[in-house]
């Protein structure tokens, strides 16, 4: 009887025990993991987690310039009305001393061309001779007075219908004799060299 009890004792025990034992294996690791949590007022500043990058501010994309109209340009003598191949053109807008030549293209003494600005409204044109040290008189004004002023000319007029520059070098003498027409944005302009009166003048 007394064995019985004592077996039956120690089987019991022997069942508490395996159920504390379970108990313990499933509440040590969570209480580890309790006890690895911080506590927020402790947290130490070096562990928190990195502030997300400030996001990066794109440049705006660059708007190319809308050109303006392409102007051909032919530059005649004013005596014979032949073509001329000028050391350069000067061309100016808006009656700017500036001079816009970025856009210029020389031919020889074919026709040159140049892309105006688009905001452009009217245009003045010189040519140049002797490696550009000299500047051709325009035959538009009274070369005899006023060969240094400059004529200006509607851009709109010029890619509408053309405009040939009046020819009144050498008193008009040759204005008439030969003929000369402008094609829709075709601008032509008659020139003399310089002379000894211009020299002076200068």
């Amino acid at each position: 009887m007394i064995q019985q009890r004592l077996l039956s004792f120690a089987t019991g025990a022997q069942a508490t025990g395996g159920a504390i034992l379970i108990a313990c294996a499933l509440f040590l690791p969570c209480l580890a993991a309790a006890q690895n949590v911080p506590d927020p007022g402790q947290t130490d500043p070096d562990d928190a987690a990195p502030a997300a990058p400030a996001p990066v501010k794109q440049p705006a994309p660059v708007v190319a310039a809308q050109p303006g109209p392409t102007v051909t340009i032919r530059i005649l003598d004013g005596k014979t009305g032949q073509p001329i191949n000028p050391s350069n053109l000067m061309i100016r807008v808006d009656h700017k001393d500036q001079l816009f030549n970025e856009a210029l293209t020389l031919n020889g003494a074919d026709p040159a061309t140049a892309v105006l600005p688009l905001s452009a409204k009217v245009l003045s044109v010189e040519g140049s001779y002797d490696s550009s040290t000299e500047i051709y008189v325009n035959c538009d004004a009274d070369t005899g007075k006023d060969g240094g002023t400059l004529k200006w000319y509607s851009i709109a007029d010029i890619m509408k219908t053309g405009v040939v520059t009046p020819n009144l070098c050498f008193k008009g003498k040759f204005q008439n004799s030969f003929k000369v027409t402008a094609k829709p944005g075709e601008f032509v302009f008659f020139v003399r060299g310089r002379n000894w009166r211009n020299v002076l003048s200068d």
